[in-house]
């Protein structure tokens, strides 16, 4: 694979891990507000199987932050060992003289 297109498509995977971790963390939060309102309520069921929802998708975001902390390292090593604002450079300049 040509090393702009890997660059680019890591930067994609960094994107979307990053847009993973924001819906898990909304989804902690729409737990959350459902664990609050049941309060009210009193369900026994909502009471017993909120707080373990709550936890299995804690430990999701968790392991989705690990992933994203390493591979957006990952991908800024990559782009600085192969000097991607080079290439990105070159790739305007080819484009501009039509190569």
């Amino acid at each position: 694979m040509e090393t702009l297109k890997k660059f680019e498509l890591m930067e994609k995977i960094v994107r979307e891990l990053e847009d993973l971790q924001h819906s898990q963390q909304a989804i902690i939060q729409k737990i959350g507000k459902i664990e609050v309102d049941n309060i009210e309520l009193g369900d026994k069921k909502l009471e017993q199987d909120l707080p373990d929802m709550h936890q299995r998708v804690a430990d999701n975001l968790e392991a989705i932050v690990g992933i994203l902390d390493y591979f957006a390292n990952k991908t800024e090593k990559f782009g600085n060992k192969n000097n991607i604002d080079e290439l990105k450079e070159q790739q305007v300049i080819n484009g501009a003289v039509g190569k």
